[in-house]
């Protein structure tokens, strides 16, 4: 079940395989991730020292968090890979010109698990030609089912 989806990124970017990992989050995280206040549209993935960060994710703090805690809206937060993926992704990035997008923020067995994906940018033709084929599916669909009740 999906939190939070980013769009932006299916639209920037040809995703070509896509990893659930896990996110190290604070308890006030976790629950205003849960009331759906939270924005990964500018949100991307580094690799730094052999490990996999999440950047500019923005969690609004909820007004009934802690009195002693100073909240940190944008702060990076560390993603849970297994070591194999990890190395995997890790060559990818560097050797073959792929960049790491976070796509969606989802439930997995009662955890918020982040999806990203290895992708590689599109251009601005390849943009329109998404955008030409889009309208030409909802226009056949939208044909279909005139053809339905006509028929």
């Amino acid at each position: 079940m999906s939190i939070i989806f980013n769009k932006k990124a299916l639209h920037d970017y040809f995703i070509e395989e896509k990893y659930e990992a896990g996110i190290a989050l604070e308890g006030w995280e976790v629950k205003s991730i849960r009331a759906g206040k939270a924005h990964i549209k500018e949100a991307y993935v580094l690799v730094k020292k052999g490990e996999i960060w999440l950047f500019g994710m923005h969690v609004t703090p909820m007004a009934t968090a802690s009195t002693h805690i100073h909240p940190d809206p944008t702060r990076t937060r560390k993603l849970l890979l297994r070591e194999h993926e990890i190395s995997k992704l890790i060559g990818k990035v560097e050797r073959a010109g792929y960049t790491l997008v976070p796509l969606n923020l989802h439930y997995s067995r009662g955890r918020i698990k982040a999806e990203i994906g290895l992708a590689k940018g599109k251009k601005q033709h390849d943009k329109r030609e998404d955008a030409k084929e889009k309208d030409w599916a909802r226009e056949k669909q939208r044909l279909m089912r005139e053809k339905v009740r006509a028929g």
